[in-house]
């Protein structure tokens, strides 16, 4: 799957990544990091008034005024030398995708570039190989699993829940149960023996989710494999889009080679 992108690369001399999750924004920018990660309502803050809901855009003008302020505090008013990378859920629709871009673009750099989440994990915290990899993705109100191939998307499978659907003190027993039953499910429908080959060398899991023991365990002991982790796994994907717009910087390219970091 290949990233997409409008505008030109050329001149690029500036640029930020963003993860618009549905609890959490947070935006990385080069030589300083994660510089923000905020509370994904319309004044940062946490509440039913979120723009962003099961990795979908549900109040364009929130999401809006959200991304203009955090453009107008990276970046500054004049944006055409700038580049912006966002990631989005790898089962994201059409629809979603188009909104998001045209949202960037409205904030008037000069180039924008969109690529999923999950291979935005893997240039992060993925083998550098290139051989096959799970990534399962355990957000607020999503969890995706992907089998990435070579870079490339070979399967993907999504579910609606998250860490936001727990109960205090609730054990994740539906949100480990529902990340099993997408692995699984790829599992009888992989002809070629990939899936297998990523459960052996361990599937990288990142999100929010990750963050919990008695997450990462009951998957470990469930698929009977060690997990991989990032150094944090609740920024494994923007750091990962850090590191797409890094080389779009670079070399003018929104294709790195995929995955890119071993961690």
């Amino acid at each position: 799957m290949r990233a997409a992108h409008g505008g030109r690369f050329g001149g690029a001399t500036r640029g930020l990544a963003l993860d618009l999750g549905s609890s959490r924004t947070r935006v990385w920018i080069p030589g300083q990091g994660v510089v923000a990660d905020t509370g994904s309502g319309p004044d940062g803050a946490h509440g039913t008034g979120r723009p962003v809901r099961r990795g979908r855009i549900v109040d364009r003008e929130s999401c809006g005024r959200m991304l203009a302020r955090i453009a107008e505090t990276a970046l500054g008013a004049d944006r055409g030398d700038t580049v912006i990378v966002l990631s989005h859920p790898v089962l994201a629709g059409s629809g979603h995708r188009a909104e998001a871009r045209e949202l960037l673009r409205a904030l008037g750099p000069g180039s924008v570039v969109v690529l999923d989440s999950a291979r935005a994990a893997a240039a992060y915290a993925g083998p550098g190989d290139g051989g096959p990899l799970l990534v399962v993705d355990i957000g607020a109100e999503l969890t995706e699993a992907t089998l990435l191939v070579d870079g490339r998307v070979r399967d993907a499978r999504l579910a609606e829940t998250g860490l936001s659907d727990l109960e205090p003190g609730e054990p994740p027993t539906a949100l480990v149960r529902a990340a099993l039953d997408m692995v699984m499910a790829m599992w009888r429908q992989d002809r070629h023996g990939a899936l297998l080959g990523a459960l052996r060398r361990g599937p990288l899991l990142a999100g929010g989710g990750a963050l919990r023991p008695d997450v990462t365990h009951r998957i470990a002991v469930r698929l009977g494999v060690p997990v991989r982790l990032g150094d944090d796994p609740a920024t494994t994907v923007v750091r990962g889009a850090g590191l797409v717009l890094g080389s779009v910087l670079r070399h003018g390219s929104a294709a790195p080679a995929l995955p890119g970091r071993s961690g």
